[in-house]
């Protein structure tokens, strides 16, 4: 019996473990902290609107960066004024983990 409870609590602690996993930074219409994660982005110091750090693997979002017309999931344009929302990039405790892509980006 004892084996049998140690096996459900093993169980337990495991999904516990797998569902933290799946849970992702975006929302399925391309939303991070109610930001649309496209369009035109500051980089700032201090303040910003998103915590971002870049990653090569596991990234909640993959990131284009656009000269023009950022219209759709992870399209960035960097601008120093007319910004939709401010990033700020960190090494730790990021609210959205991104990985910087020639092409294809989004989820």
């Amino acid at each position: 019996m004892k084996i049998f409870s140690a096996v459900v609590v093993a169980l337990m602690i495991f999904s516990a473990n797998i569902s933290a996993f799946a849970s992702s930074a975006v929302t399925s219409d391309g939303y991070c902290k109610g930001i649309k994660l496209w369009g035109k982005v500051k980089v700032v110091n201090n303040f910003a609107d998103l915590k971002v750090q870049v990653v090569q693997n596991f990234p909640d979002l993959k990131v284009q960066i656009v000269q023009n017309f950022p219209d759709s999931l992870g399209k960035w344009q960097f601008v120093n004024y007319g910004e939709d929302f401010t990033v700020q990039f960190v090494d730790s405790f990021p609210d959205l983990k991104i990985k910087f892509v020639d092409s294809f980006p989004g989820l």
